[in-house]
Protein backbone atom coordinates (compact mmCIF):
# COMPACT_ATOMS: atom_id res chain seq x y z
CA UNK A 1 0.00 0.00 0.00
CA UNK A 2 1.51 3.46 -1.52
CA UNK A 3 0.80 6.01 1.91
CA UNK A 4 1.24 10.07 1.24
CA UNK A 5 1.38 11.81 4.82
CA UNK A 6 0.74 15.13 4.59
CA UNK A 7 2.41 17.61 7.31
CA UNK A 8 5.34 15.73 9.32
CA UNK A 9 5.66 16.87 12.37
CA UNK A 10 5.14 15.04 15.48
CA UNK A 11 1.65 13.54 14.74
CA UNK A 12 2.68 13.01 11.05
CA UNK A 13 5.89 11.60 12.08
CA UNK A 14 4.97 9.11 14.60
CA UNK A 15 2.43 7.52 12.31
CA UNK A 16 5.34 6.89 9.89
CA UNK A 17 7.44 5.40 12.53
CA UNK A 18 4.55 2.77 13.43
CA UNK A 19 3.58 2.02 10.11
CA UNK A 20 7.09 1.41 8.91
CA UNK A 21 7.06 -0.88 11.63
CA UNK A 22 4.28 -2.71 11.23
CA UNK A 23 5.10 -3.32 7.42
CA UNK A 24 1.80 -1.33 6.93
CA UNK A 25 2.46 0.94 3.70
CA UNK A 26 4.90 -0.77 1.05
CA UNK A 27 6.46 2.95 0.68
CA UNK A 28 5.56 5.93 2.68
CA UNK A 29 6.02 9.55 0.67
CA UNK A 30 6.20 12.50 2.37
CA UNK A 31 4.67 16.59 2.04
CA UNK A 32 5.68 18.72 4.06
CA UNK A 33 5.08 22.94 3.53
CA UNK A 34 8.34 23.65 5.01
CA UNK A 35 11.30 22.04 3.28
CA UNK A 36 13.79 22.04 5.71
CA UNK A 37 11.21 19.73 7.97
CA UNK A 38 10.96 17.35 4.85
CA UNK A 39 14.62 17.09 4.58
CA UNK A 40 14.63 16.00 8.32
CA UNK A 41 12.03 13.40 7.64
CA UNK A 42 13.46 11.55 5.19
CA UNK A 43 16.86 11.78 6.73
CA UNK A 44 15.88 10.63 9.53
CA UNK A 45 13.90 7.74 7.92
CA UNK A 46 10.32 8.93 8.80
CA UNK A 47 9.18 8.50 5.20
CA UNK A 48 10.80 7.15 1.74
CA UNK A 49 10.65 10.35 -0.46
CA UNK A 50 9.43 13.30 -0.98
CA UNK A 51 6.54 14.73 -3.03
CA UNK A 52 4.70 18.19 -3.93
CA UNK A 53 1.52 17.50 -2.59
CA UNK A 54 -0.58 17.02 -6.33
CA UNK A 55 2.01 13.94 -7.40
CA UNK A 56 1.95 12.26 -4.06
CA UNK A 57 -2.21 12.40 -3.50
CA UNK A 58 -2.27 10.76 -7.19
CA UNK A 59 -0.58 7.69 -6.66
CA UNK A 60 -1.12 6.96 -2.94
CA UNK A 61 -3.94 4.42 -1.66
CA UNK A 62 -4.14 6.26 1.91
CA UNK A 63 -3.61 9.85 2.43
CA UNK A 64 -2.93 11.02 6.34
CA UNK A 65 -3.63 14.66 6.44
CA UNK A 66 -1.90 15.83 9.83
CA UNK A 67 -1.55 19.60 9.01
CA UNK A 68 -2.94 22.12 11.27
CA UNK A 69 -6.52 22.55 11.29
CA UNK A 70 -7.04 26.09 9.15
CA UNK A 71 -4.44 24.22 6.65
CA UNK A 72 -6.67 21.04 6.38
CA UNK A 73 -10.27 22.89 5.88
CA UNK A 74 -8.61 24.54 2.63
CA UNK A 75 -6.34 21.27 1.44
CA UNK A 76 -8.88 18.61 1.96
CA UNK A 77 -10.79 19.36 -0.84
CA UNK A 78 -8.59 20.41 -2.71
CA UNK A 79 -6.91 16.46 -2.43
CA UNK A 80 -10.29 14.96 -2.65
CA UNK A 81 -10.29 16.68 -5.90
CA UNK A 82 -7.04 14.39 -7.03
CA UNK A 83 -7.52 11.22 -5.77
CA UNK A 84 -7.55 8.10 -7.32
CA UNK A 85 -10.99 6.44 -7.20
CA UNK A 86 -9.98 4.01 -4.46
CA UNK A 87 -8.44 6.12 -2.54
CA UNK A 88 -9.20 6.81 1.39
CA UNK A 89 -8.08 10.07 3.13
CA UNK A 90 -8.36 10.67 6.50
CA UNK A 91 -7.58 13.80 8.31
CA UNK A 92 -6.22 14.04 12.02
CA UNK A 93 -7.08 17.43 13.28
CA UNK A 94 -8.72 18.56 16.73
CA UNK A 95 -11.72 20.47 15.23
CA UNK A 96 -13.88 18.98 13.05
CA UNK A 97 -17.35 20.34 12.76
CA UNK A 98 -15.76 23.22 10.62
CA UNK A 99 -14.49 20.70 8.51
CA UNK A 100 -17.49 18.23 8.10
CA UNK A 101 -19.83 21.24 6.76
CA UNK A 102 -17.04 22.05 4.28
CA UNK A 103 -16.72 18.53 2.84
CA UNK A 104 -20.51 17.33 3.30
CA UNK A 105 -21.30 18.23 -0.92
CA UNK A 106 -18.01 16.71 -1.86
CA UNK A 107 -18.93 13.92 -4.64
CA UNK A 108 -15.83 11.57 -3.20
CA UNK A 109 -17.14 12.62 0.74
CA UNK A 110 -17.12 8.94 0.83
CA UNK A 111 -13.50 8.46 0.32
CA UNK A 112 -12.80 10.81 3.61
CA UNK A 113 -12.82 9.60 6.74
CA UNK A 114 -12.54 12.37 9.95
CA UNK A 115 -10.38 11.56 12.99
CA UNK A 116 -8.80 12.80 15.84
CA UNK A 117 -5.96 10.67 17.28
CA UNK A 118 -5.64 11.54 21.18
CA UNK A 119 -2.50 11.33 21.36
CA UNK A 120 0.37 14.20 21.59
CA UNK A 121 3.17 15.93 23.37
CA UNK A 122 4.21 19.33 23.74
CA UNK A 123 7.09 19.10 20.89
CA UNK A 124 6.82 20.00 17.34
CA UNK A 125 8.39 18.66 13.80
CA UNK A 126 9.72 15.61 12.49
CA UNK A 127 12.45 15.08 15.21
CA UNK A 128 9.89 15.21 17.43
CA UNK A 129 8.25 12.15 16.20
CA UNK A 130 8.08 8.74 18.62
CA UNK A 131 7.14 5.58 18.96
CA UNK A 132 4.46 4.30 20.75
CA UNK A 133 2.99 7.71 20.69
CA UNK A 134 -0.40 6.43 19.95
CA UNK A 135 -0.39 3.34 22.47
CA UNK A 136 -3.53 2.53 24.46
CA UNK A 137 -5.18 5.97 23.52
CA UNK A 138 -8.42 6.77 22.43
CA UNK A 139 -8.71 7.77 18.95
CA UNK A 140 -12.56 9.08 17.23
CA UNK A 141 -13.39 8.54 14.28
CA UNK A 142 -16.50 11.22 13.44
CA UNK A 143 -19.79 11.24 11.02
CA UNK A 144 -18.99 7.37 10.12
CA UNK A 145 -22.31 6.89 8.25
CA UNK A 146 -21.02 9.62 5.71
CA UNK A 147 -17.33 7.45 5.11
CA UNK A 148 -18.13 4.49 2.66
CA UNK A 149 -17.38 0.60 4.30
CA UNK A 150 -13.91 0.33 2.68
CA UNK A 151 -12.87 3.79 3.49
CA UNK A 152 -13.98 2.86 7.34
CA UNK A 153 -12.53 -0.45 7.49
CA UNK A 154 -8.90 1.17 6.48
CA UNK A 155 -9.06 3.54 8.97
CA UNK A 156 -9.87 1.59 11.76
CA UNK A 157 -7.05 -0.72 10.19
CA UNK A 158 -4.58 2.20 10.40
CA UNK A 159 -5.39 2.85 14.40
CA UNK A 160 -5.27 -0.88 15.31
CA UNK A 161 -1.92 -0.92 13.91
CA UNK A 162 -1.11 2.34 16.33
CA UNK A 163 -2.49 0.24 18.88
CA UNK A 164 -5.29 2.59 19.42
CA UNK A 165 -9.09 1.93 20.47
CA UNK A 166 -11.34 3.71 17.90
CA UNK A 167 -15.06 5.48 19.24
CA UNK A 168 -17.20 7.03 17.23
CA UNK A 169 -19.03 10.38 17.91
CA UNK A 170 -20.85 13.04 15.75
CA UNK A 171 -18.63 15.85 14.65
CA UNK A 172 -20.52 18.76 17.02
CA UNK A 173 -20.69 16.61 19.73
CA UNK A 174 -16.61 15.92 19.34
CA UNK A 175 -15.54 19.59 19.09
CA UNK A 176 -17.56 20.19 22.61
CA UNK A 177 -16.56 17.25 24.32
CA UNK A 178 -12.82 18.00 23.23
CA UNK A 179 -13.24 21.59 24.29
CA UNK A 180 -13.73 20.51 27.69
CA UNK A 181 -10.91 18.01 28.23
CA UNK A 182 -8.10 19.36 25.93
CA UNK A 183 -8.55 22.87 24.12
CA UNK A 184 -9.19 24.27 27.76
CA UNK A 185 -6.14 22.76 29.10
CA UNK A 186 -3.94 24.02 26.53
CA UNK A 187 -5.54 27.55 27.31
CA UNK A 188 -4.97 27.45 30.81
CA UNK A 189 -1.19 26.03 30.51
CA UNK A 190 -0.99 28.95 28.36
CA UNK A 191 -2.33 31.64 30.48
CA UNK A 192 -0.24 29.85 33.94
CA UNK A 193 3.30 30.53 31.70
CA UNK A 194 1.86 34.37 30.63
CA UNK A 195 1.21 34.93 34.39
CA UNK A 196 4.17 33.40 36.26
CA UNK A 197 6.58 35.24 33.25
CA UNK A 198 4.82 38.58 33.70
CA UNK A 199 4.55 37.94 37.50
CA UNK A 200 8.24 36.49 38.07
CA UNK A 201 10.44 38.68 36.24
CA UNK A 202 13.48 36.88 37.69
CA UNK A 203 13.65 33.98 35.47
CA UNK A 204 16.71 31.96 37.66
CA UNK A 205 13.87 32.21 40.38
CA UNK A 206 11.21 30.20 37.95
CA UNK A 207 14.13 27.60 37.04
CA UNK A 208 15.29 26.89 40.82
CA UNK A 209 11.56 27.10 42.45
CA UNK A 210 9.47 25.62 39.64
CA UNK A 211 8.28 21.87 41.12
CA UNK A 212 7.13 18.66 39.30
CA UNK A 213 3.59 20.56 39.65
CA UNK A 214 4.56 24.04 37.99
CA UNK A 215 6.24 21.64 35.19
CA UNK A 216 3.34 19.23 34.29
CA UNK A 217 0.54 21.92 34.40
CA UNK A 218 2.69 24.39 32.12
CA UNK A 219 4.22 21.46 30.11
CA UNK A 220 1.53 22.34 27.06
CA UNK A 221 2.52 26.06 27.34
CA UNK A 222 5.50 24.73 25.15
CA UNK A 223 3.02 23.87 22.26
CA UNK A 224 2.98 25.24 18.71
CA UNK A 225 0.86 28.76 18.76
CA UNK A 226 0.76 28.48 14.79
CA UNK A 227 -0.88 25.05 15.48
CA UNK A 228 -3.26 25.83 18.48
CA UNK A 229 -4.09 29.16 16.91
CA UNK A 230 -6.36 27.93 14.24
CA UNK A 231 -8.19 25.35 16.83
CA UNK A 232 -9.22 27.78 19.15
CA UNK A 233 -10.02 29.72 16.21
CA UNK A 234 -12.31 26.89 14.84
CA UNK A 235 -13.39 25.94 18.15
CA UNK A 236 -14.45 29.60 19.58
CA UNK A 237 -18.07 29.14 20.38
CA UNK A 238 -17.79 26.16 22.41
CA UNK A 239 -14.16 27.23 23.90
CA UNK A 240 -15.68 30.62 25.17
CA UNK A 241 -18.28 28.53 27.07
CA UNK A 242 -15.93 26.14 28.80
CA UNK A 243 -14.05 29.40 29.48
CA UNK A 244 -16.91 31.04 31.03
CA UNK A 245 -17.10 28.28 33.47
CA UNK A 246 -13.66 28.03 34.36
CA UNK A 247 -13.18 31.76 34.87
CA UNK A 248 -16.28 31.33 37.03
CA UNK A 249 -14.67 28.81 38.85
CA UNK A 250 -11.28 31.05 39.33
CA UNK A 251 -13.61 33.96 40.70
CA UNK A 252 -14.60 31.60 43.87
CA UNK A 253 -11.26 30.72 44.32
CA UNK A 254 -10.13 33.78 44.37
CA UNK A 255 -13.28 35.22 46.72
CA UNK A 256 -12.82 32.35 49.25
CA UNK A 257 -9.11 32.54 49.58
CA UNK A 258 -9.53 36.71 49.42
CA UNK A 259 -11.95 35.75 52.42
CA UNK A 260 -9.57 33.23 53.99
CA UNK A 261 -12.67 30.99 54.15
CA UNK A 262 -10.65 28.15 55.09
CA UNK A 263 -13.43 25.43 55.29
CA UNK A 264 -14.78 26.82 50.86
CA UNK A 265 -11.35 25.97 50.18
CA UNK A 266 -11.37 22.75 51.03
CA UNK A 267 -15.11 22.23 50.18
CA UNK A 268 -14.15 23.53 46.56
CA UNK A 269 -11.06 21.50 46.17
CA UNK A 270 -12.62 18.28 47.88
CA UNK A 271 -15.27 18.55 44.63
CA UNK A 272 -12.31 18.70 42.21
CA UNK A 273 -10.88 16.12 44.00
CA UNK A 274 -13.56 13.57 42.31
CA UNK A 275 -11.84 13.86 38.90
CA UNK A 276 -9.64 11.45 40.45
CA UNK A 277 -12.08 8.88 40.21
CA UNK A 278 -13.22 9.80 36.44
CA UNK A 279 -8.98 9.19 36.21
CA UNK A 280 -8.35 6.27 37.77
CA UNK A 281 -11.33 4.16 35.49
CA UNK A 282 -8.69 5.39 32.20
CA UNK A 283 -6.66 2.43 31.82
Amino acid sequence: MNVTIIGLGLIGGSIAIELRKAGFASKIVGVDKDPASGETALLIGLVDELASLQDSIERADLIIVAIPVDAARLEIPIILDAIMEHAVVVDMGSTKHGLAKVVSGHEKRSNLVLSHPIAGTENTGPSAAVEGLFLNKVAIICGKEMSSDIALKLVEGLYETLGMRVIYMDSKEHDLHIAYVSHLSHISSFTLGKTVLEIEKNEKNIFDLAGSGFESTVRLAKSSSSMWAPILEQNSEVISVALGTYIDNLKEFKSLIDSKDKEGLTRLMDQANDVRRVLDGIE
